[in-house]
């Protein structure tokens, strides 16, 4: 459908209105995809001015087609339409055709045309915002401050006042009244509370994506603070929206730079400044004890800055908040001088109560004639009254604030030591409670902020003391951080509890190293004063010396309790553990990329599975793991699922095999063999079998078929036929009568379950599918697919009913429990869609790598994703909040390269580094850290002195690196001299040519630029030049040139090798070809075709005359240059080592070594045409290898987390390289506390036991 025709059926639904000029521009342009920048460039208009007539269109169009209609689903509503009404007049078809409207050049902004509907009631989002049905006085301030909003138009107020004044609640109040008046001054109104001091980029992204006309997710936000606060000006501009932040001093400094930001939070200070100066239809609303100082130089009485500052309430109001507490006795002139002596500060008279309650019988003149203190700060006050708690209340006061959130009884009593029972611990929070010192929602308690703050700043005061004075109370009884607990809420205990002690520490001692001399000394007297003695202490050091960087290397903490330890980033090598307990404590996982999780459908449980070959079953309550079911080969495990009672777990595997494991014991209890490649998925029936109590299991192929099995006999039961691809995917229906199946053949299949019979082909999908699920109610089957699309089919009828443009390849979908929401992993993100709108509502952001597959829990409540980053990720679905992170440990090694001279040996690793590695002694002598995602590639310059580097986090590095200066005192090598930014995909591959002129780089794309890396090098040769691209492309190069970007492959590029004249370049690819392109042109000169699958590898022979290509097909074809150009295949070969993932010439050009996916390396004889040698020692997938320049060597790296180095003759092992792993050594002798499949998994990690 054209923009045209789709014009014409809004004519006919429209009748007799008509869109305005400039809606009809923007619909235009919509339709084609353009955003609303570019509209607002191409048209001359202000982009503000544009989004808010985009948004108005919608809402009209929305009002006129009866449901919702954005810029991203009117092509689908419109389709709908058409496919339900008669076509629009042709007539009036032709006349838009024959009279386009033009843009114009210079337009003036008209009234908007037909008369758009009144605006909806207000938005408001109210966030954490605290109960103010109990609200006092404050009538006058209401007045004035709903004046300012509504009349004076102000731009920025501050709300400034002691702590517990009042701020919060005024604030709250306010925003209720304008809610709610009939004049709706404002469209939106957003509370949020900087408690937990979200960053100045987090918090514009959270106003954007409640303001934005369209759900927006990150993905469509600028990356720079500037550009999403102009975004946010854009959207106050079109629509009068209030904002307010509670809590602001948070984010400001105190002392002698009183009302500056915090270095972390000086983002603010841009938006309070941009927001008060530029002109705009809304207003920011602040609460904080002090003003901010950009914001004090622009306020006035008259101006659009304003500061309010709140006195102490009345007498009449005070009494009032003290009768609510109980019965109190004094005269007017008592009432009077009470409130006046607190200054009229509510928070101080709640708190102060108590103590006339408790020790006056409520009576307000004895309680006056005890003393004449004047109150001046609330913190004296709360002194006072914290001084008067119990052990036992103040120990609870303490959790509270450590905590952050609100804890539940039964918490607290997890938490106290020494333990109490739960009457005395209700009772102590009754007292507290009663004392206003807390607060109770629903069964939860918390704090106000100024009493957590309070609390949480005498702990660090105490703290720091114990610590200076090695006289341990605290430091034994609570936890400075816990670990197993939200993320953000532990990231919060960090930020204000851990550093702030840190800091304190780093005033009184004069460097880091005498702070840790202090922390080994309470160490030493901790294991001869308290062994085996409960407590935290253990924990908090750990926590501590993790936080100052300390090296752990040879620390003992025997016979100490270690509760909650934040450990899953820490190395601790040769750290002596033995006879510990640990207890809620945090370490990393022995995880790889995670292809699969899945929810136990009673909720309780959650399986992962991974390419290293390992089954996880995880308790949701708390994260811990309970089991690890290892494939003994270790085999990518593709898919697990559990049965419908939560009894058994199902996997599938790149072995062929299905196998069903006991939750209970983590027992291989059967093994389904009858595919013929691997098993990609396997799904449970919902329902038993007839007359049994076996279940329906269905499992799919590559070997192109969708199998059915009896759970129990371990039978075949039938064989579906029919797709032409590998079958990535299957999903049973909510009633167990179809089974869909998802191929690499591009379509989506729906089988009858008992017949076997195929009902429905669908093929709109242009790429390989590789998810597929089923709504809860049976209205819709969803499919996402390797063309960047999520396809919502209609059941009833086979249709596709809708699209959703997710703009990167979508490896998972799950519906949510009431079929209103789809949850999806792509390459770039975990997104939320909300099915009626097509939209994401919600962007997960967290993983560092593609997503790969998504669950929701069976309440809906939580997500968990998992990623190639090795982290598996739970998600509060409301919120869009981090909940946990399981985080994984292993280190492939995907590339290796010997240097020039043969000395050193440079390693590409999973764990962000690389590695150089001196091969007379097989030490690592450097290791280069800079990057932030895994390193795939690292490429040698011809001379030695670079080393590039590709990775994850999308960039290109180049490295001062010489062989011959390499472990020299003093030496520069590892230092990074050149970064390349501007990819916006993970960097797989980076070769340098043989002349060293010209770097050619590869983003997991259909893509491969040529760099001219000249002004690297500094010794400066000659620029390299190619006669038909213009040098130079913005944003992509600091100090060089992109050449040429060759295009023509129909898939991914897998693998790139120059000739060794540098005159061509080789390149293979996911279509199955190898082009090869000649340097000076750029031009394709011919395509190889031949392979069946994905090719992987390509290498030329040293004279050029050879070209070796290898292939997931598991073969290698070599192809012979003629002297005319011309290339022909001379050779097919059948190295038998799996997918070919690598492949490498000797230096003399008659060895060929191949490696793949099966952990061995074949040495094949190129002139006699067969292998000559077997290379075994790996336990996994061999991902690279590399002959020395002299060919005497051949340096093999591997899944395992080794590089093997090979001498040829014989083959046999001379060197094995290791990085050492995160828990090398680590004692775990005589450990309690830690489960079998945690103490496991530690070992793999590297710990011992003795």
């Amino acid at each position: 459908m054209t923009a045209d025709e789709a014009l014409a059926i809004l004519d006919q639904v429209l009748q007799q209105e008509h869109l305005s000029d400039v809606q009809e521009i923007v619909f235009r342009q919509c339709w084609v995809g353009q955003t609303y920048a570019e509209i607002a460039e191409n048209a001359g208009y202000d982009t503000g001015y544009i989004k808010d007539v985009g948004a108005k269109l919608w809402q009209f169009l929305s009002t006129a087609f009866g449901e919702k209609v954005t810029k991203n689903n009117i092509q689908a509503v419109l389709r709908r339409y058409q496919q339900t009404h008669p076509s629009p007049p042709t007539a009036r078809l032709s006349a838009r055709v024959e009279a386009p409207h033009p843009l114009p050049l210079h337009p003036t902004p008209s009234p908007p045309h037909p008369q758009l509907p009144l605006p909806p009631p207000t938005h408001c989002d109210w966030g954490d915002a605290i109960d103010v049905s109990s609200f006092y006085g404050r009538a006058e301030e209401l007045q004035t401050l709903t004046q300012w909003l509504t009349e004076s138009h102000c731009r920025v107020v501050s709300l400034l006042g002691m702590g517990g004044i009042g701020k919060t609640s005024l604030s709250v109040k306010l925003a209720q009244q304008l809610a709610t008046v009939q004049s709706q001054p404002f469209r939106h109104i957003i509370w949020r509370s900087l408690r937990n001091a979200p960053t100045a980029a987090e918090m514009l992204a959270d106003w954007l994506r409640c303001l934005s006309p369209q759900p927006e997710t990150d993905l469509d936000l600028p990356e720079d603070l500037n550009g999403r606060l102009t975004r946010l000006i854009q959207e106050l501009r079109a629509a009068p929206c209030l904002l307010i932040l509670d809590n602001a001093e948070t984010i400001l400094r105190s002392g002698e730079y009183s009302g500056y930001f915090r270095p972390e939070h000086e983002g603010y200070g841009e938006i309070f400044k941009r927001l008060a100066e530029l002109p705009h239809r809304s207003c920011l609303l602040l609460t904080s004890r002090e003003s901010p100082r950009p914001l004090m130089v622009l306020e006035g009485e008259t101006l659009p800055v304003r500061a309010m500052r709140l006195s102490g309430i009345s007498e009449a109001e005070a009494r009032k908040i003290l009768q609510a507490k109980g019965s109190f006795a004094g005269t007017p002139t008592d009432w009077q001088e009470l409130t006046r002596r607190y200054g009229g500060n509510p928070l101080a008279l709640k708190v102060v109560a108590t103590t006339i309650q408790e020790l006056f019988d409520g009576d307000i003149a004895a309680f006056l004639a005890e003393g004449t203190t004047v109150f001046d700060d609330i913190r004296y006050l709360l002194g006072q009254q914290f001084d008067r708690l119990s052990h036992l209340e103040q120990g609870i006061m303490y959790w509270l604030a450590i905590n952050r959130e609100p804890m539940l009884i039964a918490e607290l009593q997890a938490d106290l030591i020494p333990a109490v029972s739960k009457s005395k611990l209700i009772e102590a929070i009754g007292i507290l409670r009663w004392r206003s010192l807390i607060e109770k929602t629903a069964n939860h308690y918390t704090q106000q902020p100024v009493i957590m703050e309070y609390v949480t700043e005498r702990l660090i005061e105490r703290v720091c003391q114990e610590i200076v004075d090695d006289n341990l109370f605290l430091f034994i009884r609570h936890a400075l951080i816990k670990a197993p607990v939200k993320d953000y809420v532990r990231d919060s205990q960090i930020r204000v509890i851990l550093q702030p002690l840190i800091d304190r520490l780093m005033e009184i001692y004069p460097n880091k190293l005498a702070i840790e001399a202090q922390l080994n000394q309470i160490l030493q007297h901790l294991q001869r004063e308290y062994k085996n003695t409960a407590g935290y202490a253990g924990g908090n050091l750990l926590n501590v010396f993790r936080q100052l960087g300390t090296d752990l290397t040879d620390y003992s903490f025997a016979e100490l309790p270690i509760w909650h330890a934040y450990l899953q980033d820490v190395p601790l090598l040769q750290v002596d553990f033995s006879q510990t307990h640990i207890d809620r404590s945090v370490f990393a996982q022995t995880l790889g990329s995670i292809l699969s999780v899945a929810f136990s459908p009673d909720g309780q449980l959650l399986a992962s599975s991974d390419a290293d070959g390992e089954i996880c079953l995880w308790q949701v309550a708390d994260g811990k793991q309970l089991f690890t079911c290892k494939e003994e080969q270790n085999h990518w495990v593709w898919s697990v699922a559990f049965s419908p009672d939560s009894r058994l777990l199902a996997s599938s595997s790149e072995d062929k095999l299905i196998r069903l494991w006991d939750v209970n014991t983590g027992e291989c209890l059967q093994e389904l063999a009858g595919h013929t490649n691997w098993v990609f998925a396997v799904a449970f029936a919902p329902q038993l079998l007839d007359n049994s109590d076996s279940y329906l299991i269905a499992s799919s192929s590559e070997d192109q078929t969708v199998k059915l099995w009896d759970s129990t006999s371990g039978d075949c039961l039938a064989t579906f036929t029919g797709h032409r691809g590998g079958v990535r995917t299957i999903a049973f229906s909510p009633d167990g009568e179809w089974l869909a199946s998802g191929s690499s053949d591009q379509t989506v299949r729906l089988w009858q379950t008992q017949t076997g019979l195929c009902q429905q082909v669908l093929e709109d999908h242009t790429d390989t599918v590789r998810s597929l699920t089923f709504s809860p109610n049976g209205q819709w089957l969803a499919s996402c697919s390797d063309d960047q699309t999520i396809r919502l089919w209609d059941l009833s009828t086979g249709d596709c009913e809708r699209v959703f443009v997710c703009n990167s390849r979508t490896w998972s979908v799950a519906f949510s429990p009431d079929s209103q929401f789809i949850l999806s992993a792509s390459d770039d993100r975990i997104r939320l869609w909300e099915i009626s709108t097509e939209e994401p509502i919600r962007s997960f952001e967290g993983h560092t790598g593609m997503g790969l597959t998504v669950a929701f829990s069976p309440d809906g409540k939580t997500a968990v994703s998992g990623s190639d980053d090795q982290t598996i990720k739970f998600w509060e679905v409301d919120t869009g909040r981090c909940l946990k992170t399981v985080k994984g440990h292993n280190n492939w090694v995907w590339s290796v390269a010997f240097s020039p001279d043969g000395q050193q040996l440079a390693s590409g690793n999973e764990d962000h580094t690389i590695r150089l590695w001196q091969l007379a002694t097989g030490r690592c002598i450097h290791t280069l850290e800079g990057h932030t995602g895994r390193v795939w590639s690292v490429s040698y310059s011809p001379r030695g002195q670079l080393l590039a580097s590709g990775s994850d986090d999308q960039t290109i590095r180049f490295w001062q690196v010489d062989a011959h200066d390499a472990s020299a005192k003093g030496s520069k090598v590892g230092r990074c001299i050149k970064t390349l930014r501007g990819q916006t995909r993970a960097v797989r591959l980076v070769v340098f040519s043989p002349d060293g002129l010209i770097l050619a780089s590869n983003s997991g794309d259909r893509i491969v630029k040529l760099w001219d890396v000249s002004s690297v090098y500094a010794d400066k040769p000659e620029q390299a030049t190619m006669g038909r691209i213009t040098a130079g492309r913005s944003g992509e190069w600091v100090s060089g040139q992109c050449l040429a970007v060759l295009e023509g492959h129909e898939g991914r590029v897998f693998t790139i090798a120059f000739s060794p004249d540098s005159q061509q370049l080789a390149t293979g690819s996911e279509d199955q070809t190898v082009r090869l392109w000649d340097m000076t042109t750029g031009i394709c000169l011919d395509i190889l075709s031949g392979h069946t699958k994905p090719v992987e590898a390509v290498a030329y022979s040293p004279d050029g005359t050879l070209l070796a290509s290898g292939s997931d097909d598991g073969t290698v074809r070599l192809w012979q240059r003629d002297g005319d150009g011309s290339v022909q295949l001379q050779a097919t070969l059948n190295p038998e080592v799996g997918r070919v993932l690598t492949i490498a010439f000797s230096a003399d050009g008659a060895l060929l070594a191949i490696g793949g996916s099966n952990p061995v390396s074949v040495l094949w004889d190129i002139k006699a045409g067969k292998p000559v040698a077997t290379l075994s020692g790996h336990s996994k997938a061999v991902q690279t290898l590399s002959f020395s320049p002299t060919g005497q060597y051949l340096a093999t790296g591997s899944e395992d987390e080794t590089i093997r180095v090979w001498t040829i003759d014989p083959p046999t092992t001379w060197k094995l390289l290791r990085a050492a792993r995160p828990y090398e050594g680590l004692n775990l002798t005589d450990v309690t506390g830690l489960t079998a499949a945690q103490k496991a998994t530690l070992k793999l990690l590297g710990a011992v036991e003795f």
